[in-house]
């Protein structure tokens, strides 16, 4: 379903820290290496995409079973065991070498994924152009000034660049989420104070980026609603996967899940729910020879 696109505004940063917070440039943007310290955690408990997303990329970007695409970011294969189950033949990068051996692993039953340990912005484009890069909650680690570029050079004119995005908003377990804040306003030096969390209805959906390019035609935008339910233990594994719940260290980063652990036992019944938003961004790389 479409929704109105507005300027896209970041979520809060703790509230368990949504997916898609962290800064790409900047010290922040170090924090993307983070991941590959926690890969086996990341690899259980890290959520899938919603399967309505895949039928989209694959309608509006025209890919069909043969289709060559190039994913950005493939973590251990949320997304690229998605795209390779459609007869796609998946290039792969991943930044972090336990991540990508983790992705080898669970897509060894895919013979057409190859999954490379590379650096986007450093990865040498090969010289036949792919049919579709896809990135799944990893483009806003890339440099702001090479994404958008070198997504469409990696692309054959009226090839499909398909960005997700996914955040944490207002639902589910509505108060655990506010009670919980008090958790990282103890703990996380870096809290915010008196942070909620926003309806889906304000989380905006960036088109400047890709319009400004010039390289793209028009932004299709769908976006989805859903909901995941913890136990205890699996909701501090979730946020051990985080890359501020990483960076924090082991001592403060233990106080803060036992807290955040306590609280859920003691007045949540040892199960909460979380609901995400993903965003969907698909756009078509326009043929700049048929425009001069």
């Amino acid at each position: 379903m479409d929704y109105p696109c507005r300027g896209r505004k970041p979520p809060p940063a703790t509230i368990d820290e949504p997916m898609t917070t962290d800064p790409p440039t900047g010290s922040g943007r170090g924090l993307r290496r983070t991941f590959d310290e926690e890969a086996e955690r990341y690899d259980r408990i890290r959520p899938r995409y919603p399967p309505e997303a895949f039928d989209e990329i694959e309608r509006l970007g025209g890919l069909t079973r043969g289709s060559r695409v190039l994913e950005i970011g493939c973590g251990t294969g949320q997304a690229t065991a998605d795209l390779a189950s459609r007869g796609y033949e998946v290039t792969a990068l991943e930044l972090g070498p336990e991540l990508a051996a983790l992705a080898r692993a669970n897509l060894a039953r895919y013979p057409k994924v190859e999954v490379i340990v590379a650096d986007f912005e450093q990865w040498p484009l090969p010289a036949e152009p792919f049919d579709g890069v896809v990135s799944a909650t990893a483009f806003h680690w890339i440099d702001p000034s090479v994404r958008v570029v070198k997504a469409a050079d990696a692309l054959r004119a009226g090839g499909a660049l398909a960005i997700i995005d996914t955040d944490h908003v207002a639902g589910g377990s509505e108060q655990f989420f506010v009670d919980v804040q008090d958790c990282y306003e103890r703990w996380d030096p870096d809290a915010q104070p008196g942070l909620r969390l926003p309806e889906p209805a304000n989380v905006g959906t960036d088109l400047d980026e890709l319009n400004r390019s010039a390289r793209f035609g028009p932004v299709e935008v769908r976006r989805y609603e859903w909901e995941s339910t913890y136990s205890t233990s699996e909701y501090a594994d979730l946020l051990g996967t985080y890359s501020g719940h990483i960076a924090l260290g082991p001592s403060v980063r233990a106080r803060l899940l036992e807290c955040i652990s306590t609280l859920i036992d003691d007045r949540y019944g040892g199960r909460v729910a979380k609901r995400y938003l993903t965003t969907l961004r698909v756009a078509q790389r326009v043929d700049e020879r048929a425009l001069r």
